[in-house]
């Protein structure tokens, strides 16, 4: 089989499973693809040639920038092959999903797009690395982040306190906070949050229950939770119940057209094919706020999820080899209208 037909993979045994493989499989195999696991503890070379390699390793890119000697081995190696082959198509190259792994980071390359052309917004955050309560005081009004706001840790992938996270009211509250982490005004949006799937050209966008509406408080404690608690669907997490007062809120009407902008304008910002993005709508302005990026997120509600990433990688693969200047009988038979 020539090259061109073979996908390397690489997720966790949680991910394979969630991600139905075997049907990935067949679905690629119908089109003449040869679709594998990598085995990473295996040498790589001699599972080679192929020309994509579609993964999720942002645990292990995670656990390399946290000083994790396997982790950071396993990327060496991979790493290291496909420098030496840069006719593979990788999908996502390490380099973009290093920065969307720093929350800081990925809300500064969404604050440098076009999207504030539109009055879409990231809320105002700050990096803070010192639990020197002065100056974090400082950090946060230079950054023009108000009360409430979310501290949410630096890393946002990689294991289960990238997910826990706090509401801190007050500066009373400020130690709260534990850096490294990022601070975020928190955006009233009735809680209701829509996520988008990107893969590729298409994406497709869900509603999730959210935080309900917050405000600062000189006697309010700080809130600790767990962002997977309150945005999956079917969330019965009591912060996400409005307050009586607040139900009769009339909702703001969603424009699936500016999440269309936002889903175009991530992928090329990023540099990245599979990506997710959470956005809420601010109640007071109605104006649109990204809150959150990852890479390559469930799909969870993606309608013919599969079928679109074939499409992806395909168009991927199929450009490289038309810029490389040639394309095989096999690859063009593969062609299928979707």
């Amino acid at each position: 089989m020539l090259p061109e037909n073979r996908i390397a993979c690489w997720m966790s045994d949680k991910k394979l499973c969630k991600f139905k493989w075997n049907e990935f499989k067949q679905y690629f195999e119908q089109y003449g693809y040869n679709v594998f696991l990598l085995d990473l503890n295996s040498n790589i070379e001699s599972q080679g040639p192929f020309s994509v390699f579609l993964h999720k390793m942002t645990d292990f890119i995670a656990l390399e920038k946290q000083g994790d000697f396997k982790s950071a081995a396993i990327m060496h190696t991979i790493e290291n092959y496909l420098s030496n082959h840069p006719e593979i198509v990788i999908i996502d190259p390490f380099s973009s999903i290093r920065q969307l792994l720093s929350r800081y980071t990925a809300y500064s390359i969404i604050n440098n797009s076009s999207l504030h052309k539109y009055g879409i917004f990231t809320p105002n955050f700050c990096e803070i690395t010192s639990d020197d309560r002065d100056k974090m005081k400082q950090e946060l009004e230079m950054a023009g982040v108000t009360f409430p706001f979310i501290c949410k840790p630096m890393l946002g992938h990689g294991s289960k306190e990238a997910h826990r996270m706090a509401i801190i009211f007050n500066k009373n509250n400020i130690k709260d906070c534990k850096p490294p982490c990022v601070a975020q005004s928190f955006v009233n949006h009735n809680a209701v949050l829509y996520k988008i799937f990107i893969v590729g050209e298409k994406h497709h966008f869900v509603q999730r229950p959210s935080l309900k509406n917050f405000y600062a408080d000189e006697n309010q404690q700080t809130i600790f939770f767990e962002s997977s608690d309150v945005s999956k669907a079917g969330a019965q997490s009591s912060l996400c119940i409005l307050d009586s007062e607040e139900k009769m809120i009339c909702p703001v009407l969603l424009d699936p057209s500016v999440l269309h902008k936002i889903a175009c304008t991530l992928r090329k910002a990023f540099k990245m094919e599979l990506l997710g993005a959470d956005v809420v709508i601010d109640n007071n302005s109605g104006k649109y706020g990204i809150i959150d990026v990852n890479a390559f997120p469930g799909y969870d509600g993606f309608p013919h999820f599969i079928e679109s990433l074939f499409e992806c990688v395909h168009n991927k693969l199929k450009a490289k080899i038309t810029h490389n200047g040639h394309i095989s009988l096999d690859l063009k038979n593969n062609e299928h209208s979707m």
